[in-house]
């Protein structure tokens, strides 16, 4: 196994996929272009994307309180 290999991230999918009006997945809260490229994302891009993910789901909870 590679070191690219090695690096790289599950998918953070839950398979709740709808959009919303932000073009983020009220499942997984990455964007329709995140989810698209996912497959071909570096682990170091990936693991970048997670972060975003991480703030946007936070980000959601204050919103629906």
């Amino acid at each position: 196994m590679s070191k690219l290999e090695q690096d790289r991230q599950l998918s953070p999918c839950v398979n709740v996929c709808f959009l919303n009006d932000d073009d983020v997945c009220v499942g997984c809260y990455r964007t329709g272009m995140e989810i698209a490229t996912w497959g071909r994302m570096t682990g170091r891009e990936q693991q970048e994307v997670l972060e975003l993910v991480k703030e946007r789901e936070q980000a959601s909870a204050f919103v629906a309180n």
